[in-house]
């Protein structure tokens, strides 16, 4: 669970900011849209692949 506490003269408008970096850098968003609908198997499959090219092109650098 994401959680920030906001200091005495901070604004609402940049803890919550800070709230969204957090939420992004744990991947809440992320599993929040995987998890949305269902996946087929070959769906499932072909995001697999192209994460493991993404990978490989990646450390190939």
């Amino acid at each position: 669970m994401t959680q920030i506490i906001r200091g005495e003269n901070e604004g609402i408008e940049s803890a919550l900011r800070r709230f969204k970096r957090q939420v992004s850098k744990a991947g809440i968003f992320y599993d929040m849209k995987k998890n949305r609908h269902f996946e087929t198997p070959i769906e499932k499959r072909k995001r697999k692949a192209l994460a493991k090219q993404r990978q490989r092109k990646r450390y190939s650098r």
